[in-house]
């Protein structure tokens, strides 16, 4: 189903939302500690919001209900807006966003904002906490003050085998953490690593990570917590990939040397 014909009728684009928040959205927007927004998150009633006006798929900036004329924010990128792929399933995109944070929480890094699946306004799609922050402000700007913490941010990237790190995915918040966002072109069977992180390329992957990803493999081989919730996300033979690549960074702790003219996205921002 093509969101297409009925894009502008429930949630109108960046330009018309000024006129749209006066005359409709007339709560105020608030911003609330994660254990007090994922009720909201998984089942608050969205009441505005507008679409984001960059990106190859529709992507929405969406108020949800808190209550006593209050909302807070989140993201939302609907199945039905997914540009199809050559290279990906069609209609997956939003199951990976849910799959890469489950497994960002299951490492314990990178910080990803809580993601789930449910619907939405234009039917099933992931849905995600916004995050405050300066877009303008990037990975080309943090690296030389959170060296360290991107390091984090490489060694995810390989395991969720990401194909799209922009440097416009890191966000610095307004609490002063660092952000990972999008992931929907993630956890293909097939190598598709593209990253702006070039500095990393053939770093060795320091002890603390390295006993974290031992820990993820023996968390994915038990059929019950992570599998269990991965299960309807990826298939069985990402699932196989997945623990390929663990295996792999554990036999040599060290980020692949890539190639620049293959392995970079495009915009870099």
């Amino acid at each position: 189903m093509s969101l297409r014909p009925r894009i502008e009728s429930v949630l109108p684009s960046r330009r018309r939302r000024s006129q749209r928040d006066a005359q409709e959205i007339e709560s105020t927007q608030i911003d609330l500690p994660e254990d007090q927004a994922l009720p909201l998150l998984e089942s608050g009633e969205i009441i505005g919001g507008y679409r984001l006006p960059w990106g190859s798929n529709y992507t929405f900036l969406v108020f949800i209900d808190a209550g006593e004329n209050q909302h807070i924010r989140a993201i939302y990128k609907p199945r039905d807006g997914e540009r199809p792929l050559h290279d990906y399933p069609r209609g997956t995109l939003y199951k990976r966003e849910y799959a890469a944070f489950a497994i960002s929480r299951a490492l314990g890094w990178p910080n990803v904002p809580h993601t789930l699946v449910r619907e939405g306004p234009y039917g099933i799609g992931s849905v995600q906490l916004y995050v405050e922050c300066d877009p303008e402000i990037t990975y080309f700007n943090l690296l030389d003050d959170h060296a360290d913490e991107f390091l984090k941010f490489a060694v995810f990237d390989l395991v969720v085998n990401n194909g799209d790190r922009k440097a416009g995915h890191c966000l610095l918040g307004e609490d002063g953490r660092l952000w990972s966002i999008d992931h929907g072109l993630t956890l293909h069977p097939s190598f598709k690593l593209r990253t702006v992180m070039l500095e990393y390329w053939g770093k060795p992957v320091p002890d603390d990570l390295v006993a974290d990803m031992r820990a993820l493999l023996s968390k994915l081989d038990s059929p019950d917590g992570l599998v269990a919730s991965l299960a309807d996300m990826i298939t069985d033979e990402e699932l196989k990939a997945l623990k390929r690549r663990l295996y792999a960074v554990l036999h040599e702790p060290t980020l692949p040397a890539l190639d620049p003219y293959r392995n970079v996205p495009w915009p870099w921002v």
